[in-house]
């Protein structure tokens, strides 16, 4: 890898989906920010850069974007993506599904040194993405998803920032270790993946809930249930970016600049006047991870 943090880039597969960046639609009269993204994978027929990312983001009401690594590479690039923009913020940890990778290789704490030396920047704000997987890891790599989750709660808490929170197939598993080791102050579940039940939880927990794009997918009444009944000052919204493109784009390249469509989506579904989800969703982003 280049010791230059800015040259690292990844490539999505783009098999045989549409690869059109979608339209940009009507821009938002109230700003709001992306609350989780991965700017550094490149995707599309014409794959955008940062600036260009933030730039078309900020042309419909999309003036900010916490940047999430996985690994140590794109942990560093999301450090140098917030300390190079004043539109970006870093989220920087090790992925649930990387963790047990990095224990094979016996650098699972080294890789959390790094995460714990970034999270000392200023514009680092949140832990993210940890938690934990039990889709894409089979059984002998969950104590070492558990060891990589506790250590990220402890940066999070040592830092005072944020913690964006993982969670596939393991609501229960999450939740547990939660209240077993004790939340971060500002915990957020990124794309949010639980049912009515779980949100509840997480509410009286005071978790926050990020939703994607995909509370926008037919297949996905969980989360349209879940986000009834969460409480407005918990809940932000994100992309995912470049995955889970919001109907009807699913499966296209996805961007900050998207955000509108699913923000207008779940104002539909709450019964709220847009700009009044809008404003509820900066004041709670602003919250969670202080000011741009």
């Amino acid at each position: 890898m280049s010791a230059d943090p800015s040259a690292y880039v990844r490539t999505r597969e783009k098999g045989a989906r549409d690869t059109r960046y979608p339209e940009a639609p009507e821009p938002l009269a109230v700003a709001v920010y992306d609350n989780h993204a991965h700017l550094e994978i490149e995707d599309g027929d014409d794959p955008l850069s940062l600036t260009d990312q933030l730039d078309r983001a900020a042309e419909v009401g999309v003036v900010g974007v916490v940047q999430a690594g996985g690994d140590i590479e794109s942990s560093r690039w999301s450090a140098w993506a917030a300390s190079s923009d004043e539109r970006v913020l870093a989220a920087v940890a090790i992925h649930p599904n990387e963790a047990p990778l990095y224990q094979e290789a016996g650098r699972l704490d080294e890789a959390i040194a790094v995460i714990d030396e970034l999270a000392a920047q200023p514009r680092v704000r949140a832990i993210g993405e940890t938690g934990l997987d039990f889709f894409r890891t089979d059984q002998p790599g969950v104590p070492a998803q558990y060891a990589s989750f506790e250590a990220h709660i402890a940066l999070a808490k040592k830092h005072d920032i944020a913690m964006q929170i993982h969670d596939r197939d393991a609501h229960d598993a999450v939740l547990d270790t939660l209240l077993r080791v004790g939340a971060p102050e500002r915990t957020v579940f990124h794309c949010f993946s639980g049912d009515e039940e779980m949100a509840t939880v997480a509410g009286e927990r005071g978790y926050w809930l990020s939703f994607a794009g995909n509370v926008t997918f037919k297949n996905a009444q969980n989360l349209r249930d879940a986000l009834a009944v969460t409480p407005l000052e918990r809940i932000l919204v994100e992309t995912d970016a470049p995955f889970l493109t919001p109907t009807p784009y699913r499966g296209r390249p996805n961007a900050p600049y998207l955000i509108p469509v699913t923000v207008r989506f779940m104002a539909a579904e709450l019964g709220l006047d847009v700009d009044e989800l809008c404003a509820q969703l900066a004041r709670n982003t602003l919250e969670v991870y202080g000011p741009f």
